[in-house]
């Protein structure tokens, strides 16, 4: 009963005429900056958040929100259409949604997009509304040891992101790990890997290596293609996904639902480890996992499902504990602190008017976002039709101005080129890209958890075994690599035995 009248609460806010505009605001641009290839939710947030300082902190949060949750949208028609990711979280829409539109099914792709988003934004706004204070609680018990050992299980779905060679899979997702560790070490906060380059400082940032393999090595392969490709000719009447497409998605969008909501509470999770978990899930359960890669449907409805969900479970830590659980939630928790609000246990009690028109804004807008989507799909298909003399500097120009704008950094423009063309290395000899992208995001966090375990336990690894869920998390991990990798043993096996 608490629950329906603090909803009902929470809609007499967010229905107000100001509240409305700001929430239809922010899903406009989220979705833009979605569609933009590079720019994504982080950077659009930075630069529009000086504007929202003579807002009042419940339309200002509505919409960056908007923005936040609106970006989920509009980052798979990009990803789908001209395989390039809107934004990070839409990486693994690549691999079957780009497969749908060369096949002539951009429509339902877009369409079965756009459904997976507004259900798994539903369905996140549920748990939101249940269970964020005792999901909060359960996050806060988790210490480092359980974090290391549901990263390492999270990287383990490196198998199987792998299309092909399970080895060149490992190979990248180690590269991926590697990289992640430039910077200041997080313990001794030492530089390394830096070669005394300030800008090295902090890291490398995702964006411009998504962009570069994803985008400038798109276009660098495409450019080798004397004629146009099959896609432009394509006829696309049927926009709208088909009784057998929601057949084959009804599974993969509530699992994906589930998983991102959960991934999206825990600190560090968020929508792009929820939308790889997902794919991964996906191809395991699925009985032709060799559809995967190809134009499997449920690889679109899964990541998207479970980055929409994971948007809005990221929420539960912010105004229920304080703690940001990715780069987003982090400028939303300093647009808190500008308006003097401090997001912690008491935040609902002394803020409900800011929590529940927060949650009816998310619904409104997941509404609006869904009526604004489905009939621009046709729109965004004609993306299709433009000729590449005219679409390949453009897609350049737009990877070029999103990995400048996050930082305005030139450096960071040049690390987008440098993986460009080391992206079209890897297509060359069949190396794929998100193995890379998956590894990097979880290597900082699977490097401090590691550490931060050993350091408490005095060097002993026995912490990971002593505690019960990471030492289930830890066995699940080394069965799903052994399993991965029998064949190849196998192989060797009979191998020697001709040979002998």
């Amino acid at each position: 009963m608490d629950i329906l009248q603090n909803i009902c609460y929470g809609f007499s806010i967010g229905l107000q005429p100001t509240n409305i505009l700001f929430c239809f605001v922010g899903v406009v641009l989220g979705t833009l900056v979605g569609v933009l290839p590079g720019i994504g939710p982080v950077g659009a947030i930075a630069i529009l958040l000086p504007a929202t300082f003579r807002m009042s902190p419940t339309s200002a949060i509505i919409m960056l929100a908007g923005i936040y949750y609106g970006s989920m949208y509009g980052g798979s028609t990009t990803s789908i259409l001209v395989n390039i990711p809107g934004e990070a979280a839409s990486v693994v829409t690549c691999l079957d949604g780009y497969e749908m539109a060369k096949r002539g099914r951009a429509g339902p792709a877009l369409g079965m997009a756009a459904f997976a988003s507004f259900i798994a934004g539903t369905l996140g706004l549920i748990g939101l509304m249940f269970f964020s204070v005792p999901l909060a609680q359960l996050a806060l018990k988790f210490g480092y040891p359980e974090y290391f050992a549901i990263i390492l299980l999270g990287l383990t779905l490196v198998v199987y992101l792998a299309q092909g060679s399970v080895l060149k899979g490992l190979m990248m997702g180690v590269l991926g790990v590697i990289l992640s560790s430039v910077g200041i070490d997080p313990v001794l906060g030492s530089p390394r890997m830096t070669f005394d380059l300030m800008e090295l400082a902090d890291g490398i940032g995702v964006v411009p290596i998504a962009m570069g393999l994803f985008g400038i090595a798109e276009v660098l392969v495409n450019l080798e293609e004397v004629a146009d490709r099959e896609i432009l000719k394509v006829k696309l009447r049927d926009f709208f996904p088909g009784v057998s497409d929601w057949k084959q998605s009804n599974g993969a969008i509530l699992r994906g639902s589930v998983l991102g909501f959960f991934l999206g509470v825990l600190p560090g999770g968020g929508p792009v480890i929820a939308s790889f978990a997902a794919y991964g899930i996906e191809k395991r359960v699925s009985r032709h996992p060799e559809r995967f890669g190809k134009g499997a449907i449920e690889g679109v409805a899964g990541p998207e499902a479970a980055n929409n969900s994971a948007s809005s479970g990221a929420f539960v830590p912010l105004f229920t504990l304080g703690i940001p659980a990715n780069i987003v939630m982090a400028l939303l928790f300093g647009a808190l602190i500008i308006h003097g609000l401090h997001p912690g246990p008491f935040f609902i009690r002394d803020h409900p008017d800011i929590f529940w028109g927060v949650i009816s804004s998310m619904y409104i807008g997941n509404i609006l976002l869904l009526i604004l989507n489905l009939p621009l799909v046709p729109l965004w298909v004609q993306v299709l039709k433009v000729p590449y003399r005219i679409l390949f500097p453009l897609i350049l120009l737009f990877c070029l101005i999103g990995s400048y704008a996050i930082n305005n950094s030139v450096f960071d423009a040049l690390v987008m080129i440098t993986f460009g063309l080391v992206g079209y290395l890897f297509r060359k000899f069949d190396y794929e890209g998100a193995p890379l992208i998956l590894a990097f995001v979880l290597g900082p966090l699977l490097e401090l958890s590691l550490r931060q375990s050993l350091l408490r336990s005095k060097g002993s690894f026995l912490v990971f075994f002593t505690r019960p869920i990471s030492a289930v998390c830890i066995v699940l991990a080394i069965l799903i690599f052994s399993t991965s990798l029998l064949p190849y043993f196998k192989k060797g096996k009979t191998q020697t035995s001709q040979m002998g």
